[in-house]
């Protein structure tokens, strides 16, 4: 009850606005005065009367639609106008369309490449069109979003292992790799974790530093699945919500976790790179490793970010979609086109015929030992 402020006969107005009697405006700012305050009241009343509501905690003028739960799948298709059936046709036609590019270049892949490679190949080229698919699912039934979030995540962590060892492949397996860097160090000092460590030492190529950056990657795979199950337990248990940032919600405490996982995860995927940039510039290994990067930056960073700004409020509610039901919404479809481009792009890269790298010359190592040594004697006998 707000109370306290007079009429033009000196009479005072007394108004009850709760839920039930609140029209439905999704911004009280945009409906007319008389909806929202009673009659025989000036501007200067109603003015009065607006802040003395918004000041008081216990009432909210908001639609209360916006505290609902996502909506389902059928309420969605018929509120659909004409706009809005045009737009969810084109983006599920583009992730259809990234699923079959996909398959064909399974199969494509499957025929004309070597078998300890094209496992790799697959799994990484995969990342788009799977984050397509579960990002279409994902708009078409919202309720289901953050099992669909979890399912790309879960998958891209495995793409995240698998593009160190197509890398690794690309170079002709474990020993081929070790042979032809055997003479050579490797750079850790490179983003995500050390690019601000120029003075870290370098560290030698042997068996156990490729088990090791191995270790590095397939963590983050086999973990991200895991917490993933455990957070679908927990939500079934009432104990998991992703708005729910108290100190006491599971999310808190697996989210930040998970994050750090992901930094542990890229670190050696970035030492390796940096490695063999300059012997895999045939293959074209840096536009893929762009469209890695990329695949990561808009799945990871640009959802944390639309998802944060529809938790604060910053992205508005949408009836029958909520705040944070709406910033879902808005990253999936974003999604959808972004993942369809690079598909095409990965297509280009992918789908050609792979040559093998030159065979290294087992004596080359002598033959470089036995220049350097002529060329000393050769300037020892100059200075004699």
């Amino acid at each position: 009850m707000i109370d306290g402020l007079q009429t033009e006969g000196g009479g005072a107005i007394h108004c009850d606005y709760t839920l039930s009697n609140i029209p439905v405006c999704a911004n009280p700012l945009h409906c007319s005065s008389s909806r929202l305050f009673p009659a025989k009241t000036t501007q200067g009343q109603q003015a009065k009367l607006f802040s003395a509501i918004t000041m008081n905690d216990s009432i909210n003028i908001f639609d209360p639609r916006c505290r609902q739960k996502p909506p389902l799948a059928i309420d969605i298709i018929n509120q659909l106008d004409i706009f809005g059936i045009m737009l969810y046709s084109v983006l599920t036609l583009m992730a259809a369309l990234s699923m079959l590019v996909y398959i064909e270049e399974c199969i494509y892949i499957y025929r004309k490449v070597l078998t300890p490679k094209k496992t790799s190949i697959n799994w990484v080229n995969g990342a788009a069109p799977v984050i397509a698919t579960m990002s279409c699912l994902g708009m078409w039934i919202p309720r289901a979003t953050m099992f669909t979030d979890m399912t790309s995540g879960s998958y891209f962590a495995i793409v995240v292992y698998k593009f160190l060892i197509m890398m690794v492949e690309e170079c002709g397996g474990d020993e081929e790799f070790l042979k032809r860097c055997r003479n050579d160090t490797l750079r850790i000092s490179t983003g995500p974790c050390c690019c601000c460590c120029p003075c870290l030492p370098r560290v030698a190529i042997t068996r156990r530093t490729l088990f090791l950056l191995k270790l590095g990657s397939f963590q983050f795979a086999l973990l991200k699945t895991a917490l993933s199950i455990l957070s679908i337990i927990l939500w079934t248990n009432g104990n998991f919500d992703i708005a729910d940032m108290e100190i006491t919600g599971a999310a808190i405490w697996i989210n930040p976790f998970i994050g750090i996982l992901t930094i542990i995860a890229l670190w050696p995927v970035a030492i390796m790179f940096m490695h063999l940039r300059p012997l895999l510039r045939s293959l074209r290994i840096i536009p893929k490793y762009a469209m890695y990067q990329l695949v990561l930056v808009l799945s990871q960073l640009q959802s944390a970010i639309i998802n944060i700004l529809a938790m604060n409020g910053t992205i508005a509610c949408a009836p029958p979609f909520s705040s944070q039901a709406r910033g879902y919404l808005m990253s999936q479809q974003l999604l959808i086109l972004e993942m369809f481009i690079i598909t095409l792009v990965n297509r280009l890269l992918y789908r050609r015929h792979y040559d093998p790298l030159p065979l290294i010359d087992p004596h080359e190592s002598d033959n470089d030992q036995n220049t350097k040594a002529a060329l000393k004697s050769e300037s020892g006998d100059n200075i004699l």
